[in-house]
């Protein structure tokens, strides 16, 4: 499975727009630090037709050491969540609901 990088992004916009790559590279990286500013001071953020962002708040529990077997006590914390889109979770789905009816 392939993993699409910052920079791949950034040439996949200059090629498609045909901005230059330094400017491609500037938009993916002024997008994700907008996305992150926003989510850090608690905002959503939701693009139709592909998901919302949210940030989910974990109560502290306990849990176990997988090494040694201990029980520990987990911290709360802060969870980034993503809900995709009935769009995404469709088109993520065509070839499977595809298969079945084959």
């Amino acid at each position: 499975m392939a993993t699409m990088t910052k920079k791949e992004l950034a040439d996949v916009i200059h090629k498609r727009i045909g901005l230059s790559k330094r400017e491609s590279a500037e938009i993916v990286e002024y997008f994700f630090a907008v996305a992150k500013e926003r989510l850090t001071i608690g905002d959503s953020i939701k693009m139709p037709r592909f998901g919302s962002f949210r940030i989910q708040d974990r109560k502290s529990r306990k849990g176990r050491n997988p090494a040694t077997g201990d029980t520990i006590q987990i911290s709360k914390r802060k969870a980034l969540v993503f809900k995709p889109s009935r769009f995404l979770r469709d088109a993520l789905n065509k070839n499977i609901n595809k298969d079945k009816n084959s």
